[in-house]
């Protein structure tokens, strides 16, 4: 990818669109991140694809670890199949997208995907012996939300990581299911936000009855949770009641209301599904069941916007080391030939080391290059200017951090 800013074809904006309000989307937009093509709708350029990846890569690993086995459904889907378990209907679902091919056949445009990959494994599970089996993806959704003020936290098209759990007991879904929360937590936790995220009891919606969502405590965020703090639980408000409150063995005194945004969720459907699917296997003893499912999701670019509305401040993003788009960003002050020479070397070794870097070598002031720098949040800042040439040093600053530090090109990529 091109990380010279020179050959970027991105530039950064004074101003965010004027029908904006989400702060995520107003800096995004101003850093050269996305792209707004309508309301809820949004583009996502070169360095927003770049922690987009960072998201999923750290998500992938952590599915991955549990068992999952990647894959891509289809956008196109098939009216029947939503039909056999009552989730065509507009009043079940009313976020649908709906269009029609050229000869009338009516499509749904992918909101979730439980019922086309109930329907694949059909072609794959058969016994006991094929169970266990889960399979995520990560895919574009598309969701007719009467609410998109809220930037690229609730839109009308998003990438989401969705998993399917196909078990044949109770026992064995519950054991996985407990190994997703905890692979959920250890995701929010090393992209920065464990530490205020929840697994919160809920309503399940359109898709089952009761789920299990994950709240993280945000001013921007669309949901009222009750916390305990120290156990680490919540409760939405939807199902915030005394009869919760004692099933779930918490003490309503020690409940702090708070502001939270939905960062993912857990769903379980027993074998109801899969009876309607026809996705049914044959036990030990020869009998035919129907197989137990689970639905586990994580919203990629919501948790993208939800970070710019907890980490940035009034002079732009600030991306967690392990989520940025680059670990280092090198600002070249003037052109002279030293000058040039020790940051285009700075920049070399910085990428030869593995490390991802943007590097501003544009023909601009020195504020701009510095304000640019802010907005657009890379954790570390280097700056080369005649001045650090002449001393052998770097000009090192951390985006959180007044301090600056002088140090060589050695030093600096042994502490990265």
């Amino acid at each position: 990818m091109i990380m010279k800013l020179s050959q970027l074809f991105t530039k950064t904006l004074k101003d965010a669109p004027a029908d904006e309000v989400a702060k995520n989307a107003e800096l995004l937009i101003r850093a050269g991140y996305v792209h707004k093509e309508m309301a809820g709708v949004y583009a996502y350029l070169p360095l927003g694809i770049k922690v987009l990846e960072n998201i999923k890569q750290i998500v992938r690993e952590e599915m991955d670890a549990v068992g999952g086995q990647e894959l891509i459904m289809t956008n196109l889907q098939r009216k029947e199949l939503w039909e056999k378990t009552d989730r065509w209907d507009d009043k079940q679902v009313d976020v649908w997208f709906k269009t029609q091919l050229q000869n009338g056949t009516e499509m749904g445009l992918a909101w979730s995907h439980e019922e086309p990959i109930t329907d694949m494994m059909r072609n794959h599970i058969k016994s006991y012996k094929d169970l266990p089996v889960f399979v995520y993806q990560f895919q574009t959704k598309l969701r007719a939300e009467l609410r998109s003020k809220s930037g690229i936290m609730r839109g009308r098209e998003f990438v989401m990581k969705d998993m399917y759990s196909y078990t044949d007991s109770e026992e064995t879904h519950q054991k996985f299911y407990d190994e997703t929360t905890e692979a959920y937590h250890r995701i929010f936790e090393r992209i920065g936000i464990g530490d205020i995220t929840y697994t919160t009891f809920a309503s399940g919606g359109a898709f089952a009855e009761f789920s299990h969502e994950f709240q993280t405590i945000c001013e921007a965020g669309e949901d009222i949770i009750y916390v305990d703090e120290k156990k680490k639980l919540a409760i939405n408000e939807e199902v915030y009641n005394d009869k919760v409150i004692k099933d779930l063995k918490l003490d309503k005194t020690k409940m702090v209301k708070k502001k939270a945004a939905e960062v993912g969720n857990i769903f379980s459907f027993g074998g109801t599904k899969c009876e309607q699917l026809g996705l049914m296997f044959t036990d030990k003893e020869g009998k035919q069941q129907p197989v137990i499912l689970g639905s586990y999701g994580i919203g990629i670019t919501r948790l993208m916007g939800v970070i710019v509305e907890l980490l940035s401040d009034g002079a732009g993003l600030v991306w967690p080391k392990s989520i940025s788009p680059a670990r280092l960003h090198i600002i070249r002050v003037g052109d002279d030939e030293e000058v040039v020479a020790e940051a285009d070397t700075v920049y070399k070794k910085a990428k030869a080391a593995g490390h991802e870097v943007i590097y501003d070598d544009r023909d601009e002031r020195m504020g701009r290059k510095l304000a640019d720098a802010d907005l657009m949040g890379i954790p570390t800042r280097v700056i080369i200017s005649p001045q650090t040439v002449k001393k052998g040093r770097l000009e090192v600053k951390e985006r959180t951090s007044d301090t600056v530090q002088l140090v060589s090109v050695s030093e600096l990529l042994s502490e990265l």
